[in-house]
């Protein structure tokens, strides 16, 4: 199924049911008075995350979506029937933003959660709401209310705790398919991943973690060059960036330093706050690198970058070295967790609600 993060749907709620003007006519009930009841309540349109959905695909043939028209009041006070609601369902990670007013109207992040888009139209007020003493033969109804109409731009942000960055080529979906079950395709060329893996790694019993791969980022990216900016913005719910860098590549004149560089000025214009997330480097394809020269190749790069955070050293084809980051990405995660709870118990704010 081909891979969709972003789409634009029109959503229209039902109107409302027009009240009725009627009077009671029974035999030997003269001026029986008015019975004319309410129209019934439009139908309202629903957004329902579901864990079962990976990409808005299913929105490529079916843009329009409507719920049903409240029925009209009768004659002895019989209420119209109410339309009934549709609920929409969009993958969890859905992001739901007004097209015309640029409002966020909702982030769809748990299974199940919902979202009223559309608010259906009020039913309409039948006559005998309007009679009175001095007014007892009212001729009077009203009208039911418009449903709400909106066009919605639907956003897809995976939900991952690691997120993988670096240039084509660079290994990261071999890397996927060495610590997880996903299976991206790898080839000796770039630009081989054209949409976002999820993989789940394991470390043991109840521990895992996600890890997303997005398409790899090039000079200019955050002007529109190659694929990865598009997908970008799947990073922004990870917890951990992980910086993959080809440590040995096979043009000798190309530099790794530079590339990080380069990545590192693109997430700046993309988004300063991702910049600042937590990220590793990541030294990668060592298997193409004499045993003997390895240590020296890493203690190299590490200097000349000046990097201050952790470092690995890795072969993501051969698998040396990722167990081990494996473990040491799930270790950081749960104390970023537990860091959440304990922030989340101490915070005053918390407390009084």
């Amino acid at each position: 199924m081909k891979f969709v993060d972003e789409v634009t749907i029109k959503v229209a709620a039902g109107d409302g049911g027009n009240g009725c003007v009627s009077f009671r006519r029974e035999k030997f009930v003269p001026r029986g008075g008015p019975d004319g009841g309410d129209g019934g309540d439009g139908g309202s349109v629903w957004l329902e995350a579901d864990e079962g959905l990976n990409t808005l695909a299913d929105f490529r043939h079916t843009r329009s979506f409507a719920a049903q028209r409240g029925e009209n009041g009768m004659g002895r006070q019989m209420y119209g029937k109410g339309g009934d609601s549709i609920t929409v369902r969009v993958p969890v990670g859905t992001v739901v933003t007004d097209v015309d007013t640029g409002e966020q109207l909702g982030d769809l992040t748990r299974h199940g959660q919902r979202l009223l888009v559309a608010r259906g139209g009020k039913g309409g007020l039948g006559n005998v709401h309007f009679k009175s003493s001095v007014n007892r033969a009212p001729r009077r109804a009203t009208p039911g209310t418009p449903g709400e109409r909106r066009e919605l731009r639907l956003e897809l942000k995976v939900l991952a705790d690691v997120g993988l960055l670096g240039m084509p080529n660079a290994g990261k979906s071999t890397f996927i398919r060495a610590v997880s079950s996903a299976r991206p395709k790898v080839a000796d060329y770039p630009f081989t991943t054209l949409y976002p893996n999820l993989g789940v790694v394991s470390v043991g019993l109840n521990r895992s973690f996600v890890v997303a791969d997005i398409p790899g980022l090039i000079e200019g990216a955050s002007e529109g060059a190659g694929l990865g900016i598009r997908f970008l913005k799947h990073l922004a719910r990870t917890r951990l960036l992980l910086h993959l860098v080809d440590a040995a590549p096979l043009d000798p004149d190309h530099d790794p330093v530079r590339d990080v560089r380069v990545l590192e000025d693109e997430l700046v214009k993309f988004d300063p706050e991702l910049a600042q997330r937590e990220r590793w480097l990541v030294l990668n394809k060592l298997d193409l690198l004499p045993a003997d020269a390895r240590e020296a190749r890493v203690a190299e790069l590490v200097e000349r970058l000046g990097w201050q955070g952790p470092v690995f050293a890795i072969s993501a084809l051969s698998g040396e070295g990722t167990v081990q980051l494996s473990q040491q990405i799930m270790n950081a995660l749960e104390r970023m967790r537990e860091q959440d709870t304990a922030d989340a118990v101490g915070d005053p704010e918390q407390d009084e609600q």
